[in-house]
């Protein structure tokens, strides 16, 4: 099953970074490394990773998941919550491509951010305004 998880997980992290792979080291178990191509296919531990390079490897794990989940069902939505500040403006473009990209395969994105660029770049949002205290008014933006 990991081996499945890791082979969804590595095609989409091979699109959002070019990058990374994930791997796991033989005489570990369950645990997971990073190959890093830029730095001779180097391995090292997971929590090496800088803040953006997490949140593109849980993106991808996340991804990785929903299409194994489905167990040959479409999961048609997933649900993001923050970590996009942590990218560079590079890698920001990219993970909305692949977001964006992803409504072409019939799912739906719901992305929590406060990141303004995410903001322009997605055309429906869901707003919430505090009236009084546990109170609270949705409006859609489209």
């Amino acid at each position: 099953m990991l081996e499945r998880l890791l082979e969804h997980s590595n095609r989409q992290l091979e699109e959002l970074s070019g990058r990374f792979y994930l791997r796991r080291p033989e005489k570990y178990g369950l645990a997971l490394e990073i190959e890093d191509v830029f730095h001779q296919r180097a391995r090292r531990p997971i929590n090496t990773l800088s803040g953006g390079e997490s949140f593109l490897v849980s993106l991808a794990m996340a991804l990785g998941l929903s299409d194994m989940a489905g167990n040959g069902r479409k999961i048609e939505s997933l649900f993001i919550d923050e970590g996009f500040g942590y990218l560079d403006d590079e890698t920001l473009y990219k993970v909305i491509s692949t977001l964006k990209n992803l409504k072409t395969t019939g799912k739906t994105v719901g992305i929590i951010s406060h990141v303004k660029r995410l903001e322009n770049e997605i055309p429906t949002k869901i707003r919430i305004h505090k009236i009084s205290e546990g109170v609270s008014r949705l409006e859609v933006v489209a």
